[in-house]
């Protein structure tokens, strides 16, 4: 296989692990299980844990010691075999450490493929800002997989969608090891200071004024990232309480028609190299702020029947939410930091968005839905959930504007460090 299409395969098999489990454990959860909602968010918060410093750890480590390639294939052996586990569990506490452990292994994998990715590209001196996105694409379209298969086959709340996961993830393990190789570039240099001798100089990018707002804000929209993936199954399987709605197609497969989001973002990721090039990495988080207004926003006056088109379009604007600042900010990472720390420099931007944004997200809506929008006999006030998450995200969208002041345009673009 060429180049492009070896790293397409790489990308499907990575997302559709993720995929497999990521919206559909809540239904295992409260219906298999039947474990609290407390407890639910605590396992949502593993993400955000192991986000916090696992990417920054693997990306210092890719930089220094082992090529990146061969690190990635080894967690995924090590995920798989915490998925496998996972299903024997039998009670919240155990699940929630086994899952932390299957975490510790899975983020990092995340930006290590990013990695992989952006070295091979670049060793066939192909542009990163034009060539990855179509890649990446795929493993998008790896994630609807996953969903589509666990719906279609009715495992939304059954333990074999870790058995899934876990067989993909070994099978990646083994294909990682074919890739092309992503050398450490900083091993064996001499006269490095102490921090970059632990490869903790990633972290100065915090002394410039850009990266400094730009990992703040990342964070921040990892926070409305993690309430989509909490809640947003769990709220379409809630309409099925109601005798109006529980025989509607959205609460028998709520994973397809969440699915929506993710082929929204098959669209939007092949429109990422011209509004960078046409906007800037500013305005393009800009629009992501504002489409995190629409997919809260629709979602609180929607509902299966003559409001499904609301669920439907956030869905669809999810796209350019998650892209627009997901993506297009590990492209701006990428072609603004030395080759040196490209690593660590992914991994921190992993850390700020799956690492302190998950854990505000998880706990912040947690405690905020439990004290606020939940009834006496434990039913959710979804309509005031969602209005309060896109108040959230409309304040971001204001005072981002003022506060970010570089422009990633057509300029910068092409001036990729390496």
């Amino acid at each position: 296989m060429g180049i492009k299409n070896r790293l397409v395969l790489m990308n499907f098999l990575q997302f559709f692990i993720w995929g497999s489990w990521l919206l559909t454990i809540g239904a295992y959860w409260f219906n298999n299980k039947h474990w609290s909602g407390t407890e639910f968010g605590i396992i949502f918060s593993t993400m955000g844990i192991s986000s916090v410093f696992m990417p920054a750890l693997t990306g210092i480590i890719s930089d220094r010691f082992i090529n990146a390639e061969k690190l990635y294939g080894l967690l995924h052996f090590l995920g798989a075999a915490a998925l496998f586990y996972l299903p024997q569990v039998d009670n919240p506490t155990t699940f929630f450490w086994v899952m932390l452990i299957n975490m510790f292994f899975y983020m990092p994998t995340i930006s290590l493929s990013i990695t992989v990715a952006y070295n091979a590209l670049i060793a066939k001196d192909m542009d990163v800002v034009k060539d990855y996105p179509p890649i990446r694409i795929w493993g998008t379209i790896g994630f609807i997989a996953a969903l589509w298969v666990v719906s279609l086959t009715h495992n939304e709340t059954s333990a074999n969608q870790f058995y899934i996961a876990g067989i993909v993830s070994f099978l990646l393990g083994i294909y990682a090891f074919t890739l092309p190789k992503c050398l450490p570039m900083c091993k064996g240099e001499k006269g490095t200071s102490f921090t970059q001798a632990l490869g903790l100089n990633a972290f100065e990018l915090f002394k410039q004024r850009k990266f400094a707002v730009f990992f703040i804000f990342s964070m921040l929209l990892g926070a409305a990232l993690q309430l989509t993936n909490a809640y947003g199954d769990t709220y379409i399987h809630d309409f099925g309480s109601i005798d109006a709605y529980k025989n509607t197609i959205a609460v028998k497969y709520p994973a397809i028609i969440m699915s929506i989001s993710q082929v929204s973002e098959t669209l939007f990721i092949l429109a990422i190299p011209f509004f960078l090039r046409k906007f800037g990495i500013k305005y393009v988080m800009l629009f992501s702020m504002l489409a995190w207004v629409l997919r809260f926003g629709l979602f609180a006056y929607g509902n299966p029947t003559d409001g499904l088109w609301m669920i439907i379009m956030s869905c669809i604007v999810y796209g350019m939410a998650f892209d627009f600042f997901n993506i297009s900010g590990s492209l701006f990472v990428e072609t603004q930091t030395d080759s040196k720390i490209r690593g660590s420099a992914q991994g921190m931007f992993m850390m700020m968005v799956n690492g302190f944004g998950a854990l505000i997200g998880s706990f912040a809506s947690g405690y905020i839905i439990q004290k606020y929008f939940t009834m006496a006999d434990g039913s959710k006030d979804w309509f005031h959930i969602w209005i309060t998450f896109a108040s959230y995200a409309l304040v971001l969208a204001i005072i981002f504007p003022f506060v970010f002041k570089d422009k990633f345009g057509p300029k910068v673009s092409g001036e990729i460090n390496h």
